[in-house]
């Protein structure tokens, strides 16, 4: 169950060592150093969220565009997973997005990432491509990735709905 008291935080540089540790314990091919910064850098949407005690329990960063918001990477701490934590996260991108005066999410998932197809599928993407050998896979070269999309309401949330 999800805690009510997590909450969300704005994603800074200064968070690079606990976010860079946590992507690691998560991914067999992580982002890199390089990627986190210049997703923050170019101001990106990104937010942590945090226990009420400030232990990490997961991050996003989408890239916000013309009507639309690329969700890049979203992840929560192992120790953390299946509890609510995503579709918490989910939400307040969602949020805002609608905000933002986007009208769709989309995103890229890994073909062999069955565990998030379903969370992404469960809360309304849709399959709309695929991109052939867009991720690493080490020996096996590289990875397909679906493409999913959420079609967003017209009145999916208003600019103070977004910040609660």
């Amino acid at each position: 169950m999800v805690d009510s008291r997590a909450h969300f935080e704005p994603l800074l540089l200064a968070d690079l060592d606990p976010l860079l540790a946590i992507e690691q314990s998560a991914y067999e091919f992580p982002w890199s150093r390089g990627n986190f910064i210049d997703s923050l850098s170019a101001g990106y949407l990104a937010r942590k969220r945090v226990d009420a005690h400030g232990a990490w329990l997961g991050y996003f960063i989408a890239m916000p565009g013309v009507e639309e918001l690329h969700l890049l990477n979203l992840t929560v701490a192992p120790a953390h997973q299946r509890h609510g934590h995503a579709r918490a996260m989910l939400d307040r991108l969602v949020n805002e997005a609608a905000a933002l005066g986007a009208r769709r999410v989309w995103l890229e998932v890994r073909v062999s990432n069955e565990r998030a197809q379903q969370i992404y599928r469960r809360y309304g993407f849709r399959e709309i491509g695929l991109r052939r050998g867009y991720y690493p896979a080490g020996a096996l070269g590289r990875e397909n990735a679906l493409v999913m999309s959420l079609e967003l309401a017209a009145d999916a949330a208003t600019p103070s709905d977004a910040l609660d």
